[in-house]
């Protein structure tokens, strides 16, 4: 079954030279008010099915992101189509959509109705949830005073635990001590092999030799290779590497 369908996409930002933050200065200086269209993708197309986890690998600014957002709906391209089949369930920027002056309670109550559960869902998940994070006595504590390895044992312990259908990950596991992000793998392996669609990317090459069925690399907004995890990290290691020598 073909859960994620991307159909010659492309997307493009506005890149301002020297905006002017209030309606004043955009009066007064028209000129600095110019800006180019700059694209990111160029127009991709790929699937993913269910069950299988992806990896997407290349250069700083290559898309990648971009891609992540696309897919969890943040943005929406400028021509080509998406379809995505599912719950979806994302870590894409750590911390993003928390409260920071309310507990890490509060904050999975809030993060999981984001992602379309329940309360009463959300209370049959709450234990698993705080034990997952391994935040003990800290869940009640305002989520300003947590570390970035905190934030990344919250935000993933409750992605887990939607039930989604589709996992998008985002450099997120970059972050945490080692044995927790071993864990946070053996959790994506799990509920992987359970029918869970996931779409990571990462920089690490280990990471993804021990999650992916394949890799897709993008290049300058399109797709340069996609194909089995080592073959395609190979070739794109290589090419880093000429670039550097």
């Amino acid at each position: 079954m073909t859960t994620i369908s991307v159909c010659a996409v492309k997307k493009n930002f506005k890149v301002y030279f020297d905006k002017g933050n209030m309606l004043k200065e955009r009066i007064l200086f028209p000129n600095r008010n110019h800006y180019e269209r700059r694209e990111v993708l160029r127009g991709i197309s790929f699937a993913c099915q269910r069950g299988e986890a992806v990896g997407l690998i290349g250069k700083n600014g290559c898309g990648k992101s971009t891609i992540l957002k696309l897919l969890s709906r943040i943005l929406r391209p400028n021509e080509g189509t998406i379809t995505v089949n599912g719950r979806v369930s994302s870590l894409i920027e750590l911390g993003a959509g928390f409260h920071m002056d309310m507990t890490g309670r509060e904050n999975i109550y809030i993060n999981a109705a984001i992602f379309g559960l329940k309360r009463k869902e959300i209370n049959a998940r709450l234990d698993a949830i705080i034990r997952f994070s391994e935040l003990g006595e800290y869940i009640d504590n305002p989520v300003r005073t947590y570390s970035s390895g905190m934030y990344m044992r919250l935000a993933f312990s409750v992605a887990i635990n939607v039930d989604a259908d589709i996992l998008l990950v985002d450099e997120i596991l970059a972050v945490g001590d080692v044995n927790f992000r071993k864990k946070c793998f053996d959790k994506l392996k799990e509920i992987k092999a359970s029918g869970t669609t996931i779409v990571i990317v990462s920089h690490s090459m280990e990471q993804l030799y021990e999650i992916c069925d394949r890799l897709i690399w993008i290049d300058n907004g399109l797709i340069r290779m996609e194909g089995d995890t080592r073959r395609t990290a190979e070739a794109y290691l290589n090419e880093m590497k000429n670039e550097r020598d």
